[in-house]
């Protein structure tokens, strides 16, 4: 190219990024000025989709723009997470998901995604309390009753979860591998799926998160056994928590919403910080505080490094149950 050529395309490129600028700002500072679509990976009625529809409300209210709810079910949360990860890098489409993200990212090696490159962190939520749940008709009532049950059936168990690579499957598999259980992983749609196979029957125990769970367990439909959690939850005082069944549980993971790769760290850090000022409204608190959820909300930059931490943490656990997927 000319050396005039080139000085005067140089000169126009900087031109369009000066100009631009104030653009990208401007858009920044006025979001949001449409609908933000909040994909959610789960069915409804799971922890994560009546959370995700607690807060949404709220963020109506606070920004006067529609906050779409949108349920895209399948994969253990994978296939919600694939179409967030194709989404413009705009705030305008978020994945609000679980401890189901990192696990993927630890199980599957061709997801249709990058777990770390095709999305940035916006906050975590917080971490739900769910329990190892059985149907009265299995005819135990105590962790130890139920072990010695399962032990006395090798093989013959079937463990129910909310899909391959859920929280809700990898809890489970923890819990059956710490207790020397032999069992047959079945997936379904969504936690209350799952939890209405285990009081039909046809599926041995699960493990379900208190939102979902609670119903059927104040109507005597489901029995929980422990409860993921480090100490004994004030919803379930009579139920042990993991850590006195299986001693050194430690329970990872927890809820988060994330955006795709490129999307503004200052949209990012708005959406975090109006989140967590939500979280700590005294009616949304006592909300999460009747089903056991910990809110725990923190900044993009900090949730990225926690993601980055949980599909280490999960590729270990992986490894340890021999459930590495294709």
């Amino acid at each position: 190219m000319h050396a005039v050529h080139r000085s005067m395309f140089a000169a126009a490129v900087a031109v369009g990024v000066i100009a631009a600028v104030p653009v990208f700002a401007q858009a920044e500072r006025n979001f949001p000025s449409k609908p933000i679509r909040l994909v959610v990976p789960f069915s409804t009625g799971s922890g994560v989709d009546t959370n995700a529809r607690m807060i949404a409300p709220k963020l109506q209210e606070s920004w006067g723009q529609p906050i779409v709810v949108e349920n895209r079910t399948g994969g253990g949360g994978r296939l919600g997470a694939a179409i967030v990860a194709k989404a413009p890098p705009d705030g305008y489409t978020l994945l609000w998901t679980s401890s189901a993200f990192t696990i993927s990212a630890a199980l599957f090696a061709d997801l249709p995604y990058d777990p770390i490159k095709d999305f940035a962190g916006v906050t975590l939520i917080g971490n739900g309390t769910g329990a190892i749940v059985v149907a009265p008709s299995l005819g135990v009532k105590t962790v130890q009753d139920f072990i010695a049950y399962a032990l006395a059936r090798p093989g013959k168990m079937l463990l129910g979860s909310a899909g391959a690579g859920s929280a809700t499957h990898m809890t489970g598999e923890r819990f059956r591998i710490g207790a020397g259980i032999k069992s047959v992983h079945v997936g379904f749609k969504g936690p209350s799926e799952a939890a209405l196979e285990v009081m039909a029957g046809r599926i041995h125990f699960a493990y379900i998160g208190l939102t979902t769970a609670m119903p059927f367990i104040r109507d005597g439909r489901l029995i929980p056994l422990a409860v993921n959690a480090q100490e004994r939850s004030s919803v379930l005082p009579d139920v042990p928590a993991m850590p006195e069944v299986l001693p050194g549980w430690v329970r990872e993971g927890g809820q988060s919403v994330l955006a795709p790769a490129g999307t503004p760290r200052p949209v990012r850090k708005k959406i975090s910080q109006e989140i967590a000022r939500i979280l700590d409204l005294p009616e949304i608190k006592e909300r999460l505080q009747m089903v056991g959820f910990l809110p725990d909300p923190c900044t993009p930059d900090e949730h990225e490094r926690f993601l980055r931490a949980q599909i280490q943490t999960f590729a270990g656990i992986v490894r340890l149950a021999g459930l590495r997927g294709p």
